[in-house]
Formats: C-alpha cells, structure tokens, sequence
C-alpha cells in the first residue's frame, strides 16, 4: 500500500461537520490501496465535543499527536464565554463589547493566518523523522484552521514529497474575514500567505466549483472537486407529528433568515390550522440576534432549541423532520459555500428549504436533485408559497422527498475519487 500523511486539527472527540470529512476518507482510503496516518494535537481547545465520535476512528489507523499552544485558552482569562462563542464562529454584529472587539482584533491580527499557529514549527520538526521513517510519499494538509498547509509548506520545502492541499472552506474570501477588523497590513498577509501554499502545493482539493475557479485565477496547480458527503445506513424512524422546520448546526448571525421569520409570522397570523402545527427546531449554537430576531416577530412559543446533538442525534432529527431548512450568508462570497450538513440532508429524504445568496451552489443543488426549492432571504411571498404548500402535503401525508442522483455523495465514491486524483 501506498503510504500517506493526513495533517488535521479537527478530529474525534472534536464534533461537528469539520471532523466528518477526514474521519470518513481515511475509513475507505486502504479499500484503494492507500494506507493513511493521521497527525493531530494532542490538547487541542475543540468548541465542541462528541465524545461517540471516537467509536468511528478505525483502529487500525496510527495516530500521532503533538502538543499544541492554544491561545484561545489565554483569551478566555479576558472572557471565558466570549473566548468560546468566537471560537465558535459566532461573531456578533450588532453593538460589540469592547472586550470583543479586543479579541476579534487580537485573533484577526496578531494571529496570522490563525489561532493555531504556533503549532507550525514544532510540527514540521516532529514530522520530518515521522516521513523518512514510515515512508511517506504524499502528505495532505486539510484546513481550515489554514495554519496547517503552512505545515504542509515547511515539509514541501525540505523533503521530497507530494503535498496535497485540501480547503474544506475558501480562505481570504470567506464572509468572516471581514469581521475579524483586520488590518490593510494583516489582509496583505492572508493573501501573500494564501498565494504562497497554492503556487507551491502539487495539488489541490476544494468542496465547490465557486472555490475551485477561485483558486484556478491564482494557480496553475491541479484542482480537484470533492464535495462533502454521508456515510450512515439510516433506520426507519417516525415523522415528528407536528409541522417541523429544523435546522442542524450553527446559525451564525449572518444567516439569520429574517424572510423565513417574515413568513413564518405572517402565516400564524392567517391560517389557524398552520399556527396550531409549525415548530421550528434549532439544533446547535444559535447567536443572540438570531434569537433576538425570533422573539421580535413573536415566533419564541413555536421554538424548540434542541442544543448540541450527538451525530446520531442529529440524523435521528433529520430523518424525523417534516421540512429541513439550509441556511446561508446572503453575500455574493457565499455563493460557493456547500455546508456539509447538506449531504446527510440529502440522505435523510427530508424536503430541503434552502435560503442563501442569488447563485448559491448548494441552493442549485437542492434543486438539482430535485430535493427541495431555493428561496432567497429577502422573498418574503416566495417563502411563504413554499411553506404554504408543504404545509398542505403535510396535512394530507404526502410531504415526501425522493432525490434523484445522490448517491454520488457516499463518502466511499468519494473516496475513490481523491484516491484517484492522490
């Protein structure tokens, strides 16, 4: 078998669908011919924990691990919860504290390209004896946190190895970069960083079309597309009796589907039997002003916040819902973000309301696979008609979903595609 280097920061217990990608390629990698290790911290500050996870982690798979330094760890002295919430993700908009702006400031520009960092060094000295002892002929970076093809630069530059680079999200043009006040300084490094790693990597994987011709403006390097996907034999499970609209995952404030609130509102107030059946379940860390959003068009009675659920939990939840909602940024930066849950939605059979930016990759796709409708945030009479209408199946029993062309999205066709491209 071929012997590869898997170079990751999220990994078991870490939850989330960050940790999902990784853990499922190197569970088909030996099936072509390829046998995978992993190197990640060994005290990392994961946000959130899935300790079931662990159960997923091949045994026959070595792992090695290496200390890390963690800021977020010195940044929680200032403030413990908002140290966790931005870790998160969850950058409030609206009014920041000053203890926030301090730490979005501090992450965005003393800690280029990231948090993570300092693990850079000590990494590429740990693993230059790991590649001449076990081996190793290809070496595959996945961030973000994007501090680790930088690892994945330090190697390239000292051995002769082929070096992968996988972006599981864009870097410099991702909507967060924004809201990290950087500096004209700091934003000149991102990019020299960025442009750095992709001249000098051999090739290159992206989970959207929109990344990838992001990327082919900068380099000439091979580029390949492999999106997210799902793994799990689902077990029948029982609809929720009520009208469910649930969503997985964060909600960051970006999100915030003001027209679906809109909606929503406006079809309580005129439709009795709709009113006695909605029920919208958030699943995950949902930011203030989400919530904040919610009270003010007076939808808090019909909120259910499920929390952070355990990946079973989750396509438990899914499979169960009468209606799934895909949320994005409405940014034309977005318009190539594929959230990984879109996948295990496109397994759970569930109807799919996706509500993102005009030219969403992930929106064309619901419609594609004839899975769902795409709305835009602002549609307000599109919302409502779409809602509307699965209400009615919902009420007669035939609110179904059957999507055509998915099974390209198993983790092991996937597999083989990047086995292929390595």
């Amino acid at each position: 078998m071929r012997k590869i280097l898997v170079i990751a920061y999220y990994w078991p217990p870490a939850g989330g669908p960050g940790v999902q990608r990784w853990l499922k390629f190197v569970k088909y990698l030996p099936d072509f011919g390829i046998e995978p290790m992993v190197y990640v911290p060994e005290n990392p500050s994961y946000p959130i924990v899935d300790e079931k996870l662990l159960k997923e982690v091949p045994a026959s798979i070595k792992i090695l691990k290496q200390p890390i330094k963690e800021p977020y760890g010195w940044a929680s002295l200032l403030s413990k919860k908002k140290t966790k919430t931005i870790s998160s993700g969850i950058i409030k908009e609206k009014d920041p504290s000053f203890i926030e702006k301090v730490l979005l400031w501090i992450r965005g520009n003393l800690f280029i390209p990231d948090a993570r960092k300092l693990w850079v060094k000590p990494s590429i000295s740990y693993l230059a004896k790991v590649i001449a002892d076990e081996g190793i002929e290809t070496i595959i970076t996945t961030g973000p946190p994007h501090s680790l093809h930088l690892i994945g630069l330090g190697l390239k530059k000292k051995y002769n190895v082929q070096w992968i680079a996988d972006f599981r999200d864009p870097w410099t043009s991702i909507g967060y970069h924004k809201k990290l006040r950087l500096t004209e300084s700091s934003q000149a490094k991102h990019k020299a960083l960025e442009k750095g790693v992709l001249v000098k990597v051999d090739k290159i994987v992206v989970t959207s079309h929109t990344t990838k011709a992001e990327f082919e403006a900068i380099t000439p390097k091979p580029i390949k597309v492999i999106t997210n996907g799902f793994d799990d034999e689902l077990k029948p499970v029982q609809l929720d009796a009520k009208f469910t609209l649930s969503h997985i995952g964060s909600l960051l404030t970006g999100r915030n589907p003001l027209g679906l609130w809109e909606a929503l509102q406006q079809l309580i107030s005129e439709n009795e039997d709709f009113k006695k059946s909605v029920k919208v379940q958030l699943a995950g860390v949902v930011g203030e002003e989400v919530l904040q959003s919610i009270k003010d068009f007076g939808l808090t009675s019909y909120l259910e916040q499920l929390g952070y659920l355990s990946h079973d939990k989750v396509l438990e939840t899914q499979q169960k819902s009468q209606l799934l909602l895909l949320l994005e940024i409405d940014s034309e930066e977005t318009q190539g973000i594929i959230p990984g849950k879109l996948f295990e939605y496109l397994n759970a059979q569930r109807p799919i309301l996706a509500i993102g930016p005009k030219g969403w990759e992930a929106g064309d796709m619901v419609e594609r696979h004839q899975s769902g409708h795409m709305c835009l945030h602002t549609d307000v009479v599109a919302l409502k008609n779409v809602l509307l209408d699965a209400f009615y199946q919902y009420e007669k029993g035939t609110l179904v979903c059957n999507s055509e062309g998915v099974e390209r999205y198993h983790r092991k066709a996937l597999t083989e595609s990047l086995a292929n491209f390595i």
